[in-house]
């Protein structure tokens, strides 16, 4: 989809999460995905609400350096694969956007 359609699907899919307080164990961002997390994103201020009320944020650190966004993150702990395949294992449903 467009970039635009996408990032107006996930602005309201993490609206909603914080807003009714539905709130997953962690999310994990990566490829293009981390590019939410940095300064700029149209949903930064979501997700820090979204930590702040105890989600984990886990960021790809390879997908960053590839986007060379590294010094650019606002939000989250960055982390490896390895963080977000633990996520995943502990969690009891995974949801891919």
């Amino acid at each position: 989809a467009e970039q635009a359609l996408q990032h107006k699907l996930i602005s309201t899919y993490f609206k909603l999460l914080d807003e009714h307080n539905i709130l997953p164990g962690a999310i994990c961002f990566y490829t293009e995905g981390v590019q939410l997390v940095v300064e700029g994103s149209p949903v930064l201020e979501t997700l820090q609400s979204l930590e702040h009320k105890g989600v984990r944020l886990i960021l790809c650190s390879t997908c960053l350096n590839y986007f060379n966004l590294i010094d650019k993150v606002r939000v989250g702990i960055v982390g490896g694969m390895g963080d977000i395949l633990e996520a995943q294992q502990q969690a009891g449903k995974v949801i891919t956007l």
